[in-house]
């Protein structure tokens, strides 16, 4: 696997946001998101053993974990299972653009996916994996970036009409810093939309690029 860091920090999405969790960000990406933010993690890194993952986040001292890139799913699967599975009876997220099938990995206990499903404005909405959603679960969640109203009027038709598991959380995220969220905020009211709005707290906490500039960030 190539990992690009793994860092203590809060929270910024997710209905996790604003607890202390251990990022593990990996090395790739198969889509090129208009607004993406982490452009950084397209290349370089570092070839990483699982063991030598689990050593580094083991170092942190909380046992949550945040798997996120890049796309974690264009990592072996041999070796992500296997990561995975260190991690049983630990806190772990694994977020991922929602592209890729989420069947070639086996989450435990504890774990769950954050799976985008790309909106128009993203410029990757053709990617989006449909069948997806079906192997999702209850403690799963569903996040749209949204970049206009038209993104917002996408993201609602979806929420309303495909079938997403009982109970899985659904997020909408103003992208930053095309869209306002005083203005999605009013738009899901109006509507009634039963979603959670979330904003990148990490952004809100420590500006622009988030905890990248940070002297206390960790690398493997």
């Amino acid at each position: 696997m190539r990992v690009k860091e793994v860092f203590l920090s809060l929270q910024g999405e997710s209905t996790s946001a604003g607890l202390p969790t251990v990022f593990v960000r990996f090395v790739g990406c198969n889509l090129r998101c208009r607004y993406c933010d982490t452009r950084y993690a397209y290349e370089g890194g570092s070839p990483a053993a699982p063991e030598e993952i689990l050593a580094a986040v083991s170092a942190f001292p909380v046992r949550r974990v945040c798997l996120t890139g890049g796309e974690p799913l264009l990592q072996p699967a041999e070796e992500l299972q296997r990561l995975l599975d260190f991690l049983a009876g630990w806190e772990v997220s694994v977020e991922t653009n929602g592209s890729l099938p989420l069947d070639t990995v086996r989450l435990g206990p504890g774990h769950r996916w954050i799976m985008d499903l790309k909106c128009p404005g993203s410029g990757e909405v053709e990617a989006n994996r449909w069948e997806n959603l079906e192997l999702l679960s209850p403690q799963d969640e569903v996040k749209f970036v949204v970049s206009s109203h038209e993104d917002y009027a996408w993201a609602r038709e979806v929420i309303r009409t495909r079938g997403f598991p009982p109970g899985a959380r659904t997020l909408l995220s103003p992208a930053w810093p095309d869209l306002d969220p005083r203005d999605l905020a009013s738009w899901m009211l109006s509507d009634g939309l039963d979603a959670r709005l979330q904003i990148q707290l990490h952004k809100v906490i420590f500006g622009p690029e988030g905890e990248r500039s940070l002297p206390w960030r960790a690398r493997l």
